[in-house]
């Protein structure tokens, strides 16, 4: 039996007379024999009541717990909010499933067993718990909160193109190593929009679940209020704007998401290899799957990248699509490839062997995955007087001349039957930002205007004569 493990977030604010009882409540996650493990997070978000004393009433109880649940306490020095309990939480999380729990006793922790196996079973990468499902049941309580509810869920759905049914739920379930990327900022109420708009833009496969639902009044300690519903449309606008949804990492997934939003930019360059692409097709670099989406279908497809988080995404796009393949694979190391005599007509291959060491190995490991006459799409940065800050931040080893891929070409058992100037209308804004302004990214408002005026850009690189940003070249297997 397959199994998983998993991390319970519980962010606490004073909660003295109910958070033991809601701790409790978890012990019923060790009846589900899918968990190998359990962790539980509980962040006191400075509680001016008597919750610290509750807390520690209650982790005396758990000295003789022999159980597989392991339990960290963490106290902040002053009160921020649940956005920040989660976020100081998440730096422990070490299981592969994250859920959070709230410390009253709307929730119930039964529910998080439900949620478990759409994980294994459905290759979940979040899962949401709803209030608005049917179910065993549901304390009827105050209308007009439900109204807010649902319709803070409205405006989250149009701007991330989700059909949730509950947003704001508290019980929200992330695979671990994807919400740890997502650099998350919020430190109240709105870390609910902003996740759900991050999850959504990075194309997280996202389930929903109903759960039963004791809600408080306010009279009862209910703290959200009409404050935060102003405050949640305001993040839902705000984060329906961003493109911060990586972490800083050694791939530069952040720069790379940015650049990745120019859409009619991607569809630019798809028309542009199109032409050259065969039957049998193996993509070396393929990010997110901006291009594996344009050039598919295919009789055969195989998307890779070395970016695993890359791979989450673009794993996601191979439902209901059986030509379709994806693996991690190293333009470096391609023995496992080629130990399966893998062969394709056509090996794509984007902006990625100017961040390889030895380019020369590089192009060798791709002819060696290619029949002969088959075709190696290589796209690579043009023009070493243009290197600057952007291209080391990206981790670009050198950019190229005319005569340096002829030589490599000559080198590799290649000839180039063709060789395209790309993207000259993009080529005095990289030397702006980075060669003067030595920029570390582009910004949001750059990528959108230079993604709108691509049609001029078209009409630009076909009859001015000046120096293009890219090479594309067409590699043919001798």
């Amino acid at each position: 039996m397959e199994k998983t493990s998993l991390t319970v977030i519980v962010p606490v604010f004073n909660e003295e007379y109910l958070v033991e009882q809601s701790l409790k409540r978890l012990f019923v996650l060790k009846e589900n024999p899918l968990l190998s493990n359990i962790q539980v997070i509980i962040v006191n978000d400075h509680s001016s009541d008597r919750t610290e004393e509750a807390l520690n009433k209650f982790a005396l109880t758990l000295r003789n717990d022999d159980s597989a649940m392991n339990w960290k306490f963490i106290s902040h020095e002053k009160n921020y909010g649940k956005g920040r309990a989660i976020r100081t939480a998440l730096k422990y999380a070490e299981n592969e499933i994250t859920v959070i729990h709230d410390a009253d006793l709307e929730y119930h922790p039964k529910d998080i067993l439900r949620m478990i196996p759409l994980f294994l079973s459905e290759g979940a990468d979040a899962v949401y718990g709803s209030r608005f499902f049917s179910h065993d049941f549901r304390r009827i309580l105050m209308f007009r909160h439900q109204l807010g509810n649902k319709f803070l869920t409205f405006i989250s759905n149009l701007v991330s193109n989700l059909n949730l049914s509950d947003m704001e739920t508290c019980y929200k379930a992330v695979k671990t190593s994807l919400i740890k990327s997502i650099p998350l900022i919020s430190n109240d109420f709105r870390i609910e929009p902003e996740l759900t708009i991050k999850l959504a833009k990075r194309k997280a496969k996202i389930f929903e679940i109903p759960i039963s639902y004791s809600g408080r009044t306010y009279s009862e300690g209910k703290k959200i209020n009409w404050r935060d519903g102003f405050k949640a449309i305001g993040a839902i606008i705000r984060f329906g704007f961003t493109d911060n949804i990586f972490n800083e990492d050694e791939f530069g997934s952040q720069i790379l998401s940015r650049l990745s939003r120019a859409q009619n930019f991607n569809l630019w360059l798809a028309e542009t290899v199109s032409p050259y692409v065969g039957k049998k097709v193996l993509e070396i670099g393929a990010g997110i799957g901006n291009l594996t989406l344009k050039l598919t279908p295919r009789q055969e497809y195989h998307a890779t990248d070395i970016n695993p988080l890359y791979l989450q995404i673009i794993e996601n796009l191979q439902h209901n699509k059986p030509y379709l393949k994806v693996s991690f694979l190293d333009v470096n190391d391609t023995t496992g490839l080629t130990a399966t005599n893998n062969i394709y007509d056509t090996i794509i291959c984007l902006n990625v062997i100017e961040h390889v060491e030895n380019d020369s190995l590089a192009l060798r490991n791709i002819a060696n995955l290619l029949e002969k006459g088959g075709k190696a799409i290589i796209m690579v940065p043009k023009g070493q007087w243009l290197y600057g800050s952007l291209d080391k931040v990206l981790g670009h080893k050198r950019r190229y001349s005319e005569k340096l891929l002829y030589d490599l070409a000559h080198q590799t058992g290649f000839k180039i039957a063709k060789l395209i100037y790309f993207n000259k209308i993009s080529t005095l804004p990289w030397y702006f930002n980075g060669k003067i302004l030595k920029r570390r990214t582009f910004g949001y408002w750059q990528i959108l205007i230079m993604d709108t005026i691509i049609p001029i850009a078209k009409i630009f690189d076909k009859i001015v004569p000046m120096p293009a940003l890219s090479f594309i070249a067409i590699f043919e297997k001798k």
